[in-house]
């Protein structure tokens, strides 16, 4: 028996040139149609964090105020879900559990705001969005617990 290969089988072991070639233009169209659609939605993606970031801390507030009849002042701030706050107003039943883990920053890096009591509701909760400053457009538009659906 002899080890020598037909050409022909030879031949039909590997992928020329020219398939690789079509294989990584189908690859780049597909990239160029589908990474836009992705793209563009992380922008989304983040607001949709913060809100159902922003609902989360809402909770935590109901709770404590449960506990306590009141929410944080303005100076106790969201740390008051973490840690026993002090100043006034003291909290009588403050779980000592907390009622968060941790206070979350939004999708953007920033902290929430928390004014209490606000001009919305019992408080204000709110992110700056993606420009980290009041106002804005788009994901830059501030974003409020209030304007979530909560």
């Amino acid at each position: 028996m002899s080890m020598k290969q037909n050409p022909k089988q030879a031949r039909n072991k590997g992928f020329t040139l020219i398939e690789i070639m079509v294989v990584m233009v189908i690859l780049g169209l597909l990239v160029a149609i589908v990474a836009p659609n992705i793209m563009g939605r992380s922008d989304q993606a983040k607001v949709t964090v913060a809100e159902t970031q922003l609902s989360n801390i809402a909770n935590a507030l109901d709770l404590y105020r449960l506990d306590n009849s009141h929410y944080p002042s303005t100076q106790q701030g969201l740390e008051a879900l973490v840690r026993r706050p002090s100043g006034s107003p003291e909290p009588r039943n403050w779980n000592p559990d907390g009622y968060l883990k941790s206070v979350p920053e939004d999708p953007w890096g920033n902290e929430y705001q928390y004014v209490s009591p606000g001009t919305e509701g019992p408080y204000d909760l709110y992110s700056y969005g993606s420009d980290g400053q009041e106002g804005g457009e788009g994901d830059a538009a501030d974003i409020s617990v209030w304007k979530t659906g909560n």
